[in-house]
């Protein structure tokens, strides 16, 4: 498996340059593959003063950032490879289970946003209120239950293409019982959607990285990479897993 080539379809990436890219700017380095990419497809990591490695998934904490591809696999190799050390020119502690802590604060930070679409008057849940906001053209994303059936994602799909032309983004990372408590709901929740705006913008963003921290170039066994996979819609429409489709 490719790892450090990481990413299916990107290519190895540039080669490194003398220097990395500012901090003020917005592309950074990966550590592990020495691609140059957007901040928003990538996590940063900081050493803490007692030397231990802290993900910094709002990338606001002091120092010098070290920066990986939102890719599961990426963020092994790297801790594998003491590559974390190697960057900051230092020891570092890397903590046990590091992927799976940066995927719960991902999951975390996306359900959080869902939590201030609906607070905003931004989101909705449920099949009709969904295929409402659909048929009006005011869904921007689409949530769709990781444990529901897929008859009904398919019917608000079909109907936003009629719509609108296309179809909007399609997340399926998180379970009823998540999107019910992320809604104020005391019923599982199947079906959500957000509006357009900043906040559909974000969580967009954050569900493409929890992607890649859900599935990392593992996915390529079955069939297509961590950068396929935040294409695909829900699962039971072809591979294992679930996934985020852009439309």
């Amino acid at each position: 498996m490719a790892q450090a080539a990481a990413v299916r379809g990107r290519g190895p990436g540039p080669a490194a340059g003398p220097e990395d890219p500012g901090e003020s700017g917005p592309l950074r380095r990966c550590i592990a593959t020495r691609q140059v990419l957007p901040k928003a497809e990538m996590i940063r990591f900081v050493v803490d003063p007692g030397g231990t490695l802290v993900p910094d998934l709002a990338g606001s904490l002091p120092g010098r950032g070290l920066w990986l591809r939102a890719d599961r696999d990426i963020v092994a190799l790297a801790a594998r490879r003491n590559l974390f050390a190697k960057a900051a020119r230092r020891p570092v502690a890397v903590p046990a289970g590091l992927m799976d802590q940066v995927e719960r604060l991902l999951t975390r930070r996306c359900l959080d946003l869902l939590g201030l679409a609906r607070r905003s008057g931004l989101a909705v849940a449920g099949f009709e209120a969904v295929q409402a906001w659909v048929s009006a053209g005011r869904a921007a994303l689409l949530l769709a239950a990781s444990d529901a059936g897929s008859e009904g994602q398919r019917k608000v799909r079909a109907a936003a293409r009629c719509r609108q032309g296309r179809e909007p983004a399609v997340v399926a990372l998180f379970t009823g019982a998540e999107l019910a408590a992320a809604l104020g709901r005391d019923a599982a929740v199947a079906h959500a959607a957000v509006a357009p705006g900043r906040i559909a913008e974000r969580l967009a963003a954050e569900a493409r990285r929890l992607a890649g921290m859900r599935f990392g170039d593992g996915m390529q066994a079955e069939g297509f990479s961590a950068a396929e996979a935040v294409r695909r819609g829900p699962a039971g429409e072809g591979a294992a897993g679930d996934g985020v489709e852009l439309g």
